[in-house]
């Protein structure tokens, strides 16, 4: 198991915790040729759908295990098990996540850290684990969403902004200590994403599609990127945007 020269995928099988994710079983499903997916989430059992897209995009098995990413006490051992039962995760994809809703979370302080909690706090547990696990073996890649929302937080979804922010500077730190151990960490940075989680929601300026975040995943992964903005355009507009008055960037919309 390895990537040659810092690029291409890693060998191995791949781990989409989050398995009912729309963005997660893209990303797996084009990953899934002649290797077995293991899909965690929670009611792991009503995963039929899931499974039958990855076999038919060819994966050689799909698995299915039960995972809580609020149950941060549970993902060492569970995590070590589905490692050791299958020769040692080659990707892992970190497609769990909530939205919440913004206007609760500010009333609600129970809700704001329930945001915080799954979108940062269980990233941690999972992202430390894993790497432990892959480091000890020298090879294998990591996929974390962050989003163009935590580059600079907006008053409008400030609460997951700031779990955002916060799991884009853990990220980027992580994949610093990485360097030269054969790990790589590849940090998406998608706008707003038209799909399922965001349903009933007006489209925000240059979004983009599962698809196309799933395809530049990939793109990323065998290219050996550090991070990668979706779309592009994103990285030289917020080049610019952390100059723009507060007084302005408050009114900004979601």
């Amino acid at each position: 198991m390895g990537l040659r020269g810092g690029r291409g995928i890693a060998d191995g099988p791949v781990l989409v915790l989050g398995g009912r994710s729309e963005m997660g079983i893209q990303v797996a499903r084009r990953l899934a040729p002649g290797r077995a997916v293991i899909l965690a989430a929670r009611r792991h059992g009503d995963l039929d759908g899931e499974i039958a897209t990855l076999r038919a995009a060819g994966a050689t098995d799909v698995h299915t295990v039960e995972f809580d990413a609020d149950d941060t006490a549970s993902h060492p051992a569970l995590l070590e098990k589905i490692d050791a039962e299958h020769g040692g995760i080659g990707v892992a994809v970190l497609a769990f996540g909530i939205l919440g809703d913004q206007a609760r979370a500010e009333q609600d302080p129970a809700h704001a850290l329930a945001v915080v909690h799954t979108d940062y706090l269980a990233q941690i547990s999972v992202l430390t684990t894993l790497t432990n696990l892959m480091r000890a073996r020298g090879s294998g890649q990591l996929v974390v969403f962050s989003s163009v929302a935590g580059a600079r937080v907006r008053r409008a979804n400030y609460v997951y902004g700031s779990a955002k922010a916060g799991l884009d500077g853990f990220a980027t730190g992580l994949s610093d200590a990485l360097r030269g151990s054969g790990v790589r960490l590849l940090l998406m940075r998608p706008g707003f994403v038209i799909g399922r989680m965001t349903e009933g929601m007006d489209p925000a300026p240059l979004s983009s599609t599962v698809d196309q975040v799933a395809d530049a995943v990939v793109r990323g992964l065998r290219r050996g990127s550090a991070r990668v903005w979706v779309p592009r355009i994103f990285q030289p507009i917020y080049a610019v945007v952390r100059f723009v008055p507060q007084s302005v960037w408050r009114r900004m919309p979601r």
